[in-house]
């Protein structure tokens, strides 16, 4: 079986792990950069162009599109889903998950609990906007922001407002949210495969710091999810669509409150605290969803 790895930097550790793993299956990998491809889109005979080159004989493809490009990742995974290429994640589903706002509304009506989140049109009714989210502190996050990047935590009434406002002023688009203080800066990530729970990691902020992104200075260690939280990160999963996901929860004294689903996880740091193959669990979904075998099986 062919797989395509969609990757701008075939050097990245999650990138080189899925390669690994897709050959240790007795598979062929290949890495596209999918801001290379091009889509020729005609009745009865779509494809896709790579490098002057047509694309054939791909049997699956994994897609790991960086949010600043969800646009033209996300039409070249569905222009190979008009191919009949199966896609580990599938484009409506990155779509959904990397819409901030979207995402929160389809979690909430799934019946998952989350930090109070606001979110208007400009209003320059801030005061009842942080009244509405449980008042001072509180966290305002740029709807396209990742990483961590684009987050602020406003610690009085007063920065708040003049935050939300300053970020209005600029037509910058924000959801104002409840700040969760017994979390402690940490918050938990369960990576979900196929409908199961391979890995679960805590990532605690560096001292000072509220927020827990790996890129942003945390560290990971393996956790044991407990019945909620596992049964939270299955729903929040199921619920938009995602074969593979990292759910992000906060632990807090309401049980577990999603923040957020990644539709393309990292690797790195789940595999290093759990130290789990997950790139192999990802590669079997991939075999399941092609009803493929595997050539040769990773030792265990």
């Amino acid at each position: 079986m062919k797989i395509a790895i969609l990757s701008r930097n075939p050097r990245l550790y999650s990138t080189r792990r899925l390669v690994e793993a897709i050959e240790q299956r007795g598979h062929q990998a290949m890495v596209l950069d999918h801001l290379r491809c091009d889509l020729i889109i005609e009745k009865g005979d779509p494809h896709i162009l790579y490098k002057g080159e047509r694309l054939t004989g791909i049997d699956a493809i994994i897609p790991r599109i960086g949010a600043s490009v969800t646009f033209y990742g996300t039409a070249v995974v569905r222009q190979f889903e008009m191919m009949k290429v199966k896609s580990a994640v599938d484009s409506q589903s990155i779509v959904r998950s990397r819409d901030k706002l979207r995402s929160l509304q389809i979690l909430g009506r799934a019946g998952l609990g989350m930090p109070k989140t606001a979110f208007t049109n400009y209003s320059k009714e801030t005061s009842e906007l942080v009244k509405e989210v449980g008042g001072a502190p509180l966290v305002i996050k740029l709807l396209e922001g990742t990483q961590g990047l684009g987050v602020v935590l406003a610690e009085t009434k007063k920065a708040s407002e003049s935050v939300i406002e300053a970020f209005h002023n600029l037509k910058a688009r924000v959801i104002v949210q409840e700040f969760i203080s017994e979390a402690g800066g940490a918050d938990i990530r369960a990576f979900i495969v196929n409908g199961e729970v391979v890995g679960a990691m805590k990532r605690q902020g560096k001292e000072g710091e509220f927020r827990s992104n790996l890129h942003r200075g945390g560290k990971a260690s393996l956790i044991k999810l407990t019945r909620a939280e596992k049964a939270a990160a299955l729903l929040a999963a199921k619920s938009l669509g995602l074969g593979i996901a990292g759910v992000d929860m906060l632990q807090s004294k309401r049980g577990p409150l999603i923040l957020e689903v990644n539709s393309s996880p990292g690797l790195e740091g789940i595999e290093k605290a759990t130290q789990k193959d997950i790139a192999g669990k990802i590669v079997q979904y991939v075999e399941s969803l092609t009803q493929t075998k595997p050539k040769k099986r990773i030792k265990e």
